[in-house]
Formats: structure tokens, C-alpha cells, sequence
């Protein structure tokens, strides 16, 4: 161990010296109460460190010890349903053992240390039997939901296994083989989060991500091992947005950062989480996600280091080969953490005050994410859907736009829409999805009129969008019933497709299969309407149906395996829409 002492305070930030031959990043014990710290700068000995806990009362003087090693996280069974803050302290552990109050330096472990899990070994391995980064030597059955793969940590140089102890209970320190180097390997083990796990091959993202939201999954798709932003003002909706995909989409497990968020969102996810069903499982969706709460009121440094934490988790579960989603809430708080401690620093400040190094810090967060081959051979990925809260809703500010630069698909969050309660509240005109074409060949194989159904619509939209200009300054009377068509058609796609009630049953969830069934009706009885017009029929006659109430009214009545019942409508459609015809055309 390395000592020094604290020569200067600066809030969060605090300067000691005699910490030679400490390293950049090394974890320090801070002050008498040995408050977690990391260095961040090092000038001969003199140490610049950010403290992740409240340092109120801290003295110059007081003693600095140095760990010598980087800030880590301990990865094994019990990581999966916990709650932890920003530094892999477990909140509902803490909260038991203090009383109710997280006092400074209080150390809990990060894994439950007594619990005994059950270990299967695979049985291709033993004593004697060679081994590699990455290999996996058995199974936990963490929850029924999660069957998590013991693996040789990346770290490991040994090549063979002198001792393996095989299948059997275990705690988390239980060793449980030991290389011919006599390097020990147990359930658990430590990587860095600011340091990426290692894969052996980067691969494209081909496969949507399905989330059951219509918007996204039709409209501005996002591939699995994608990067995602949600920007909106505040009240626009970007945290249940987040929430609604977080328990719908069809991920292997979650990972839900609230980094600077309110306090009470946070709650609603602690409380709401362990009470919904997970539709693949039939079981508490909290089984398959894990849970990082750094609220607004906790110390900053460690809201900064909070969403390096997160991703180092995602990435253990997909080298297991698993598909992971990240959903980051939000990133402007975190980059005002940034601002904070440079300005601390006394660094120069760059657009905004923000430091000169935030876009590298975003890219070191969105380029984690990808869809790998693992070292073992298991293909997994990890998909970042990252909140921004831009100051008033104003796109232009320095986090949306470095943002953009890192990320492809980009789901901007409308005030006007947020407004008149259409949620969620994804524009579809400023927003777009670079991962449409990627992953067109898959919807080809499972729905193959997606890409003309969403192109079609797409259009239908922009030009609604270019007459409601007009509408605003001649009023809709002045437009030829060929294009109050246009208008009346786009009223139905937002009303009966876009919009999405996530608190109804029915609503809540919608299936790729309802998805497609809901918009072919409407672009078809577009389709069929604008060609009756054109023949002279008058716009009353064909918007009067009333096939037109009940297509619109399809998300909310039929469930998704009611596709029989959707299908009989399509008929009546048919039928009303073929009397029409034979009116007018010839």
C-alpha cells in the first residue's frame, strides 16, 4: 500500500501528495472515513482524485492509501436482479446493514459472499485439460429466468487446469480450479469498467430489436448491438419511452442506468420492475434485469462513473452470448457530472462549459456497444439506448449533437406531440433509423411487406406534413379531396398505429405480426380510397365507411394473437371498399 495526504479540497475533487508510483485510475481510500476515490491526474507524486462518496467534513491532512489497483467490478452469480449505485454498492444491502441511511465510507460487497449456488460443470472439462480466455467451465442457474456461464477470466494466462473441483455448491470466493500457473479461478471475478472486455470478432447488426412499440419497430428500427438516442425536453416522455422498452423488447437481459435522474423515477422502476410478467417467461421481468440508481442527490463523481459500470455488466452477460440492452437515462446528466468536476479541476472549458473531451468520453460509452463472436465462440451483442435532456428541447446544444455523431438510430422526442398526449412521443419527421437497411433481410424472412408498408407510410406522412403548411394558412376546405385524403389517412396511421397506451392490456405490447396486419389495412384502404377519388367518387362517401372506426380501433381491441379476428376485418374492408368501386370505376 501507498500513502499520502490530502493537501487540498475542492468539493468532489481532492488533491493529495506521496502517492508515487500510484497508477492513473488506481482506487484510493479517501480521509479517515476511507471514502472510495480513483486518480485522475498524477504529477510526480501530487494526485488529482475524484471521491465517489459525500466528503462533507473532510480535513487537509488526512490520510490517502492508495489499492494500487483500478476502480473494478466483481462479476459472478447474484449480479442479476440486484440494485446497485454507480460503484457496484448494493443499495438494498446497504440500506439493511446502515439502518436506512448510506453513511460515508460504508464498504458492502457487491455479490452475496454466504450464498451457496449450485455449479454444473460441463463435461468436457477436468483436471489436466486445456484452457483459454474466455472458456467456459459450467453453469449457475442464477435465476429462472438467467442460467449464467462460468467462464476462465480474460486475464488468465495459464493454458491447462491442474485442479478443477467439478461440479458441486459453492460460494463466490470458493475456488474452484486452478491453473498450472496456480492461478485461481472462482465463481466471480473483476474487470475494470473503463477498460472494454475483449471479443475475437466483431460482427454487422442484422436483427431488429423487437420492442413492441409500432413507432420503432415499423418505423426507426434498432438493430441488436445498435446505438440509440432518445432526446427530448423535459416532459416529453424519454423515461418511459425508456421503461416501455425495457420491459418489452426481446432482449436475454436488461440493464437500466438512472444516472442523475429524479429520485422518484427511479422509485417507479424499483417498485413497478419486480411486479411485471416478462411476456417470454411468465415470470417477474426483474429475473432479467439489473439495476444501476445514481439519482440526482448522490455524489456526481459517481453518476460519471456510473454508465462505465453499467456496460462493463453488459458486456460479462454477452460474452456469454447473450443479447444485452443498456437503457442509459439520462446522458446530459452524466456529461453535466463531466462539466462539474472539469470545472473543479480548473480545465478549460470548451462549448457550454462542458469539458474539451466530451465527445471522446461519449464514444468510449456507444462504441462498447456491437454484436460480437465472444472469445469462446458464443455470439452476443449489446444495444445502447441513451436519454438525452437537452436544456428547453434545443437539439443544437453540445450533448445532442456530439451524440448524433456516435449513434445511428435517433428517436427525437415532439413537444407538440407530448402536448396533446400522444405517446410515445416520437417524431417522425426529425427522427430516422441508419439500421433500416441492415436489417430489411430479416423482416424479408419474417414479414416481407415491412419495407414497403414503411416506406409507403413513411411518405404518406412527410406529405401530410408539407399540407398541414398549407392548412395552416387557407385552411383544409381549399384542398382537393385528393389530398384531404392524404390528411384524413395520416390522422389514422398516428391515431391507430403510432399512438401506443402503455398502460393499457391490450395496447401495451404489440406483436411484429399485429404490427404489419394494422398498417397494411391502412395503406390499402389508402390505396383503394385515392383510386375511387380519382374515379370522381366524392372524399364524405369513402372516409364514411365504417370499416375506417374499426381499423383504427384494432390496437386497443385485438390482441396479438387474435390475428383471425383482424384478418375478418380486412375482409370487411373488402367488401365495403369493392361497393364503392363498382360505383365508380369501370
Amino acid at each position: 500500500m501507498i500513502e499520502g495526504k490530502i493537501t487540498r479540497i475542492s468539493g468532489p475533487i481532492v488533491y493529495a501528495e506521496g502517492l508515487d508510483g500510484c497508477g492513473l485510475y488506481d482506487v484510493v481510500d479517501v480521509g479517515e472515513k476511507k471514502l472510495i476515490g480513483e486518480i485522475i491526474r498524477q504529477n510526480k507524486g501530487n494526485a488529482t482524485i475524484q471521491v465517489y462518496e459525500e466528503d462533507t467534513g473532510m480535513h487537509i491532512g488526512e490520510k490517502v492509501v492508495c489499492t494500487q489497483r483500478p476502480l473494478s467490478l466483481r462479476l459472478g452469480p447474484g449480479v442479476v436482479g440486484n440494485i446497485y449505485d454507480g460503484i457496484q454498492r448494493p443499495l438494498q444491502a446497504m440500506y439493511e446493514h446502515s439502518g436506512g441511511f448510506l453513511l460515508p465510507g460504508e464498504r458492502t460487497q457487491p455479490l452475496d459472499e454466504t450464498k451457496v449456488w449450485h455449479f454444473d460443470a460441463c463435461d468436457a472439462v477436468g483436471e489436466g485439460s486445456p484452457i483459454k480466455p474466455g472458456m467456459v467451465l459450467g453453469t449457475v442457474k442464477e435465476t429462472q429466468s438467467i442460467t449464467e456461464k462460468i467462464m476462465v477470466p480474460p486475464t488468465v494466462r495459464g493454458r491447462s487446469l491442474k485442479i478443477f473441483k467439478g461440479t458441486g455448491d459453492y460460494t463466490v470466493n470458493d475456488v474452484i480450479a486452478v491453473t498450472e500457473l496456480d492461478e485461481e479461478i472462482q465463481l466471480a471475478q473483476y474487470w475494470p469498467v473503463r477498460k472494454p472486455r475483449p471479443y475475437s470478432q466483431k460482427l454487422g447488426v442484422t436483427e431488429p430489436l423487437i420492442t413492441g412499440q409500432r413507432v420503432i419497430d415499423v418505423f426507426f428500427p434498432l438493430s441488436k448491438g445498435g446505438t440509440a438516442a432518445i432526446p427530448g425536453g423535459f416532459g416529453t416522455g424519454k423515461t418511459m419511452t425508456q421503461h416501455a422498452v425495457a420491459k418489452w423488447c426481446d432482449a436475454d437481459l436488461i440493464v437500466y442506468i438512472g444516472c442523475g435522474e429524479r429520485g422518484n423515477e427511479m422509485t417507479e422502476v424499483l417498485t413497478e420492475f419486480p411486479e411485471l410478467i416478462d411476456p417470454r417467461t411468465g415470470r417477474s421481468i426483474m429475473e432479467r434485469t439489473i439495476l444501476i440508481a445514481n439519482t440526482s442527490n448522490m455524489p456526481v463523481a459517481a453518476r460519471e462513473v456510473s454508465l462505465y459500470s453499467g456496460i462493463t455488466l453488459a458486456e460479462y452477460f454477452r460474452d456469454m452470448g447473450m443479447h444485452v440492452a443498456i437503457m442509459a437515462d439520462s446522458t446530459s446528466r452524466w456529461a453535466e457530472a463531466l462539466r462539474e468536476l472539469s470545472g473543479r479541476m480548473e480545465e478549460m472549458p470548451a462549448e457550454e462549459g462542458f469539458p474539451a473531451y466530451l465527445p471522446t468520453r461519449l464514444a468510449s460509452f456507444y462504441e462498447r456497444a456491437g454484436r460480437v463472436i465472444s472469445l469462446e465462440g458464443q455470439e452476443g451483442s449489446v444495444s445502447v439506448i441513451g436519454a438525452v435532456s437537452p436544456p428547453g428541447g434545443d437539439f443544437s446544444e453540445p450533448v445532442t449533437q456530439h451524440t448524433k455523431r456516435f449513434i445511428r438510430c435517433f428517436w427525437a422526442l415532439d413537444r407538440e406531440l407530448a402536448n396533446s398526449r400522444h405517446y410515445p412521443a416520437i417524431g417522425w419527421i426529425d427522427s430516422y433509423s441508419e439500421y433500416a437497411s441492415e436489417v430489411q433481410d430479416w423482416w424479408e424472412v419474417h414479414n416481407p411487406l415491412w419495407g414497403t408498408l414503411r416506406q409507403e407510410a413513411l411518405e404518406l406522412l412527410k406529405n401530410e406534413n408539407r399540407l398541414q403548411q398549407i392548412v395552416r394558412l387557407i385552411g383544409p376546405d381549399a384542398l382537393p379531396d385528393a389530398e384531404r385524403l392524404v390528411l384524413r389517412v395520416a390522422e389514422m396511421i398516428k391515431n391507430g398505429f403510432l399512438q401506443q397506451n402503455a398502460f393499457d392490456d391490450i395496447d401495451k405490447y404489440c406483436s411484429t405480426d399485429k404490427q404489419i396486419a394494422i398498417l397494411e389495412l391502412m395503406m390499402e384502404y389508402y390505396k383503394r380510397a385515392a383510386a375511387c377519388i380519382k374515379a370522381g367518387a366524392p372524399l364524405t362517401q369513402v372516409v364514411a365507411l365504417p370499416v375506417c372506426d374499426e381499423i383504427v380501433r384494432i390496437k386497443m381491441v385485438y390482441k396479438n394473437e387474435e390475428m383471425d379476428k383482424i384478418n375478418e376485418i380486412k375482409t370487411r374492408l373488402d367488401s365495403q371498399m369493392s361497393e364503392v368501386e363498382r360505383m365508380y370505376l369501370r
